[in-house]
């Protein structure tokens, strides 16, 4: 059996998970949050707690960022990893960032617009950072140290075919899109949740308190007066921050065809009724708490306490095998480039010793008639030899010549014909150019379009942000009996006019009603008819331009 402790570390706790394996099948032992003023005490704390001084510890990085580009994808695995190398050197320079302070890893995926490319997803994180994540278990068996959104993903049993996103709501939101059971984007939201747990403190002065303030509370649809429940004091602070979200998170969906679920975790996930409030924002796409998928099995299970520790069953996940295994800050798998070195052993060559032979003067008879004797046979056999030589050497060389003059003239040719390809290449080049001036002004085009679609959803947006305010606002005696929206043009931008016939029988009511208005700062130019009383009540008519946030 396989064990595994997964620490997740936000600013104010600790989440904490003892993970065991045994036969690919999970199961939680222990399992905790800890508040903390010391986190070196705290992690020890916890590791004695749960009894894994000598067990693999898995923990994330701490400020990673995500850098995303295309390579083609025939592109063998060496000149691959050269290549993104390079891309990531290019993008620090750019960027003006110091390439050496920073550790990178990185992930394959899909290029789903462009099958001859794939997607590379770069994860970097200062040295610094990386340094002091490590320093904190410095005296237990720390073993893996990866990014917490590309973890979670091993809590959901993905379906070949199905496409998911998962919403981290910490303190700092993260969206991972997980399309046909691999990653293919990770996206770090500018809104999260920090902004409402940092007021809903100012008021508790407990950062514990504020934690069981949001498992206790309960959001309701976007229809519900909130200012009629007893938590509206910290609804209005928490309410906004998840419209804002909701808002950056359709617009990662609407870069896909498809999603099928959409998942919730982190510290958000504790607030009740929250996949309901989401439900609303996306539609038919199903949206639902994430759980461990080996807990749907499990007897006599508290979900929600699980679900409160999410992030750090993914982690001791991560550390018992799960997941994507090179994503590891604590090892690096290096390539060792196997270079052939080509040598020739020359030998000296050794003087023999020996006994000197006398000189003897050869004695040499040139005539010819008669009977040859042996030296003359000797000479005669030579010279043959040396002419049949010298003609077979004359042949050869004239074949030699003539083999290079031919090859010459087909280089020659050759060469020539690689001009007329490099002047026809060119040719091309002139016309890639040209189409890509004309992609460039498609895309700017499109570009407009989606601009154009950005602003018209914007739009509904303010108006869903204004009928919320209208329902905190209003007081208990008037009553609003008529709202218009027009849209006129001032310029180049468009202006929602905004139009209200409310009555009431108190004239003070209405007045209280209009300043109301102006405070809630969603009208401008804001001016008002004088009152109607037509016996019974008193009629207004309130109009104004929606602000533009």
């Amino acid at each position: 059996m396989q064990e595994c402790l997964g620490i997740s570390i936000t600013d104010k706790l600790i989440k904490y998970a003892k993970v065991k394996k045994d036969s690919n099948i999970f199961s939680v032992s222990s399992y905790g949050v800890k508040f903390y003023n010391n986190i070196d005490e705290t992690i020890q704390q916890i590791i004695n707690e749960t009894n894994s001084n000598n067990i693999p510890i898995s923990t994330e990085i701490k400020n990673e960022n995500y850098y995303f580009f295309n390579i083609f994808s025939l592109t063998n695995r060496t000149y691959a990893e050269k290549a993104i190398k390079t891309e990531f050197e290019s993008f620090c320079t750019e960027n003006h960032l110091n390439g050496n302070l920073y550790d990178g890893r990185y992930i394959y995926s899909r290029n789903l617009d462009n099958e001859d490319q794939s997607r590379i997803i770069y994860i970097y994180d200062s040295t610094n950072d990386l340094e002091e994540r490590k320093s904190y278990f410095s005296k237990s068996k720390l073993t893996t140290l990866v990014p917490l959104p590309t973890s979670l993903p091993n809590l959901i049993n993905a379906e070949k075919g199905k496409n998911s996103m998962i919403i981290n709501l910490e303190e700092q939101t993260t969206v991972t899109t997980v399309i046909n059971q691999a990653i293919h984007d990770v996206s770090i939201l500018e809104n999260g949740m920090k902004e409402a747990f940092e007021k809903i403190n100012e008021k508790e002065n407990s950062y514990s308190k504020t934690y069981e303030v949001c498992k206790n509370t309960t959001i309701y649809t976007m229809e519900t007066d909130y200012s009629q429940t007893e938590q509206s004091e910290y609804l209005k602070y928490i309410v906004p921050t998840l419209f804002k979200i909701a808002e950056e998170v359709q617009r990662i969906k609407d870069r896909y065809k498809r999603i099928d679920n959409i998942y919730i975790t982190g510290l958000g996930a504790v607030i009740n009724n929250i996949d309901l409030y989401f439900k609303e924002y996306f539609g038919e796409t199903k949206v639902e708490i994430l759980k461990p998928f080996f807990l749907d099995s499990a007897i006599n299970v508290n979900i929600k306490d699980y679900i409160e520790v999410n992030s750090a069953i993914s982690l001791a996940m991560q550390g018992l095998g799960n997941g994507i295994k090179n994503l590891n800050f604590l090892t690096r798998d290096w390539k060792t480039d196997l270079k052939t070195l080509l040598s020739s052993d020359v030998g000296s060559l050794k003087k023999q010793k020996g006994t000197k032979q006398p000189k003897q003067k050869p004695s040499f008879n040139f005539d010819l008639s008669g009977k040859f004797d042996k030296t003359e046979m000797w000479l005669l056999r030579s010279s043959i030899t040396v002419i049949m030589v010298t003609i077979v050497y004359s042949v050869a060389s004239i074949f030699l010549v003539n083999q290079i003059q031919s090859k010459t003239a087909k280089a020659i040719n050759v060469s020539n014909y690689a001009k007329e390809q490099l002047t026809l290449a060119n040719k091309d080049d002139t016309i890639i150019v040209q189409k890509t001036k004309d992609y460039n002004k498609y895309v700017t085009n499109l570009q407009n379009i989606d601009s154009a679609l950005e602003t018209k959803r914007g739009r509904k947006n303010q108006l869903t942000t204004f009928l919320n305010k209208i329902v905190y606002i209003i007081p208990d005696k008037v009553t609003l009996l008529k709202i218009d929206n027009t849209e006129r043009t001032s310029g180049e931008s468009t202006i929602q006019h905004i139009t209200i016939q409310a009555q009431s029988s108190i004239y003070e009511q209405l007045a209280y009603f209009k300043a109301k208005l102006k405070n809630a700062n969603v009208l401008e130019n804001i001016v008002s008819t004088e009152g109607q009383n037509d016996g019974s009540s008193i009629k207004i008519s309130i109009e104004g331009d929606l602000k533009n946030y």
